[in-house]
């Protein structure tokens, strides 16, 4: 049996990879920034703040491997402070303690979308890549909720014709990093996607059918170089493999 550290635990996809790694046999070890957690007695709950430090040493003792879900998107200098100086302090703690893997979940397309919170990403990539704790950077395409949240926020829904995107479901990342934990250091980017790529028509037009939302559709393009980025194809991946569960039978809970 092996310990396993998680970090950024309570979240969507830290959640499902608890659970899967428990399924898996594995000793999990999960962080939280704050007391009170228990994950249904599938793991062991500690406290540690990658901005502050509290805590980080002694969740990483004795844990074998890391996977590195914590994250803080779009919070300003906070999501600096969590994705490149909690990085940082992470790998510092991790090679004092002697861990034989770290594995970095990223975003597919971070490096060439013009976005602040994607270039947070990148530079955690390059801190993962420089330590000396051997690693594997996996770069997922958006999650099912992400999309599903933005569409419900919104009065009016944009669509872009030629944005193409690759939403995965949290459960089958949440698989495809107990595998990679298990095959060992990569040292490497890989990459990991929905099973299949759709246009933002077909995912507003799904969404609103599995809804029953009337909201309008304004037709548009993302201006920019941003809108380039996303038109270029860059939210998407070819890499294999993919995850089974689609947007339809997200949308339709399964």
């Amino acid at each position: 049996m092996t310990r396993i550290l998680v970090t950024g635990a309570s979240g969507r996809l830290g959640r499902a990879t608890v659970r899967r790694l428990a399924e898996a046999g594995h000793e999990v070890r999960a962080t939280s920034r704050r007391a009170g957690q228990t994950g249904g007695g599938v793991a062991e709950w500690v406290v540690a703040d990658l901005v502050t430090g509290a805590g980080v040493e002694e969740a990483v003792e004795g844990a074998a491997a890391v996977l590195h879900l914590a994250s803080a998107p779009y919070k300003g200098r906070y999501t600096e402070k969590v994705e490149v100086d909690g990085t940082r302090r992470l790998i510092a703690a991790a090679a004092e303690a002697g861990v034989g893997h770290l594995v970095y979940v990223s975003i597919v397309g971070a490096d060439k979308v013009p976005w602040g919170y994607y270039r947070s990403k990148v530079r955690a990539e390059r801190i993962v890549g420089a330590g000396v704790v051997p690693y594997s950077i996996v770069r997922a395409t958006q999650f099912h909720e992400f999309a599903d949240e933005i569409f419900t926020r919104l009065p009016v829904l944009p669509v872009d014709a030629g944005i193409r995107a690759q939403p995965v479901d949290v459960r089958d990342l949440a698989g495809h990093l107990a595998e990679r934990i298990a095959l060992g250091p990569s040292s490497g980017i890989g990459e990991f996607g929905g099973p299949e790529v759709l246009t933002m028509a077909e995912l507003v037009g799904r969404w609103r059918a599995a809804r029953g939302a009337r909201r309008p559709v304004l037709r548009m393009r993302v201006p920019g170089e941003l809108g380039r980025a996303f038109r270029a194809g860059h939210l998407t991946t070819r890499a294999e493999p993919r995850g089974r569960i689609g947007w339809r039978d997200y949308l339709e809970g399964h």
